[in-house]
């Protein structure tokens, strides 16, 4: 009987095939050309970071905080790597996920909300309009309106939001500032607003 079974199983055993996760696999040279391509490519902290060498801040943090008076979690602009006293300036914002509106906006899908991309080119336009003649550093410039909005693409946590503002008038007797700026990650807008109008607290 054991002998009968044998015989019947044969056949089977011979045409078995082992399921293709237990196979051991033996890579090919054509699967070995992208991990030597990927290598080739690869770049070291030192060099990306060497990218920025020659961009010192014309306004640390520290300096921020003496002209503007946000704190956080609403200070919105890092440092100034190029300013044009009374004219223009170009401030920086790392985007990170640890900050609070990224816990609500959206929980699976961190954005940057449009509206604090338009209150960090707010911010980098006071830290201009706040060094101009008839205002003083720390005081408070309200916003008054914003027009041609628009947002280009999504700003997300890892984005270094690079930013610049020019300012088109400045009325010192009454305190009116209008402004315009654009918003940049990687080279590529993400926002800009047409005008801004600030107004100086009384």
């Amino acid at each position: 009987m054991n002998t009968l079974l044998l015989l019947l199983l044969l056949p089977l055993a011979a045409g078995f095939t082992a399921p293709a996760s237990s196979r051991p696999t033996v890579p090919l040279r054509a699967e070995a050309e992208p991990a030597a391509a990927d290598a080739a490519a690869y770049r070291s902290a030192q060099d990306i970071s060497s990218l920025t060498a020659g961009l010192p801040p014309v306004f640390t943090s520290e300096d921020i905080s003496r002209i503007l008076p946000h704190r956080y979690p609403f200070a919105l602009v890092d440092k100034v790597l190029s300013y044009s006293p009374g004219l223009k300036a170009v401030g920086v914002k790392s985007v990170t996920l640890n900050e609070p509106q990224f816990t609500g906006h959206f929980p699976d899908r961190p954005i940057m909300p449009g509206v604090l991309q338009v209150e960090a080119l707010a911010q980098l336009a006071g830290i201009v309009c706040l060094q101009m003649p008839g205002a003083e550093p720390g005081a408070v410039f309200f916003f008054a309106g914003a027009d041609g909005v628009k947002w280009k693409r999504p700003v997300v946590p890892g984005d270094t939001l690079v930013m610049e503002v020019e300012i088109k008038a400045w009325k010192a007797k009454f305190g009116i500032a209008k402004a315009e700026g654009r918003a940049y990650v990687d080279g590529e807008l993400a926002c800009e607003v047409g005008g801004m109008t600030f107004a100086l607290a009384k």
